[in-house]
C-alpha cells in the first residue's frame, strides 16, 4: 500500500472554494466564462428599457418608462462594467496559475 502525499490546498472567498494548488482552470470553464459574460451582456441590451413588446404588459411598461425617463448614460455604464467584469474574469481564466 502507497502512503498518501500531502497535497497543499488553496483557500479563496475565506474558505469557500477549496482546491488543489497548481491546479489549472478546466477547459470547459474557459469556454464558459466568455459565453456566460456575453449572455449578461445580449439580455442587458435586449430588456434595457424593459419588456416593451410583450402582448399584455408591454404598454405598462412603455407608460412606466416615460414617466421615470431611464438614464441612458447609467445603462451604458452598466453595460460598461459587465464588459470590464467578463474580460477579467475570462483573463483570470486563461492565465497560468501563480503559485
Amino acid at each position: 500500500m502507497e502512503p498518501k502525499q500531502e497535497q497543499k490546498l488553496k483557500n479563496y472567498a475565506d474558505g469557500w472554494i477549496t482546491e488543489r494548488e497548481g491546479t489549472e482552470v478546466p477547459g470547459f470553464l474557459k469556454l464558459a466564462f466568455p459565453v456566460i459574460a456575453f449572455g449578461a451582456l445580449a439580455y442587458f441590451f435586449i430588456y434595457m428599457y424593459g419588456e416593451t413588446s410583450h402582448a399584455d404588459r408591454g404598454r405598462l411598461v412603455q407608460a412606466m418608462n416615460a414617466a421615470t425617463e431611464a438614464s441612458g448614460t447609467l445603462m451604458y455604464l452598466v453595460a460598461a462594467m459587465i464588459v470590464i467584469f467578463g474580460v477579467i474574469v475570462v483573463l483570470f481564466s486563461f492565465s497560468k496559475s501563480h503559485d
